[in-house]
């Protein structure tokens, strides 16, 4: 799957609206995070990335309890990067959803996750995650430790980039149709 050019106008949009909300909202100045949640954002928009993890038949699972039921299926010829590529993708998703689509979490028709708890397996997954990695590699430990650690702040700064979408805001204050011009 190709991934959207870095020069691409959405890819910008994003990056000025992330760099706003944390960096001048939130107080969360860090390159690195900024970039990550960027690079989420942009991913997402293509709606198949968001069921990405698959079960052992090759199923796509939409739902959280899925997917960590799924990590229970067994050994697999590379487990630990399934398994760090598992807990990557639920931190992402609870991140985004519970982020930048809170409303949606409320009225979800994904039964098994009414009961789950999007913050804490969110923030536990990146946890995890940073332990998985290590700091030489990309992204490093200290990233998925700083959103396990930050995981409601990222919440609230993925809430104010949502904003400033929707008041179609960029980041030299103009309107939605000058930054693709």
């Amino acid at each position: 799957m190709e991934s959207i050019r870095n020069d691409h106008p959405l890819r910008r949009f994003f990056t000025g609206l992330v760099e706003h909300a944390f960096c001048a909202e939130v107080g969360m100045c860090n390159p690195l995070l900024t970039e990550y949640l960027t690079d989420l954002l942009v991913d997402f928009t293509r709606v198949d990335r968001l069921e990405t993890i698959r079960h052992a038949e090759g199923r796509r699972l939409p739902e959280i309890a899925a997917m960590l039921a799924a990590q229970s299926d067994g050994p697999t010829e590379d487990s630990l990067v399934r398994e760090r590529s598992m807990y990557r993708h639920i931190g992402d998703y609870t991140l985004f959803w519970a982020g930048v689509y809170p409303e949606q979490l409320k009225r979800s028709h994904r039964v098994s996750d009414v009961l789950l708890d999007y913050v804490y397996q969110g923030r536990r997954s990146y946890d995890i995650v940073s332990g998985l990695v290590n700091e030489d590699d990309a992204p490093p430990a200290s990233l998925f430790r700083h959103l396990s650690e930050d995981f409601e702040h990222c919440l609230y700064g993925l809430g104010l980039v949502r904003q400033g979408w929707e008041r179609g805001e960029t980041t030299t204050g103009g309107r939605r149709g000058e930054l693709l011009l």
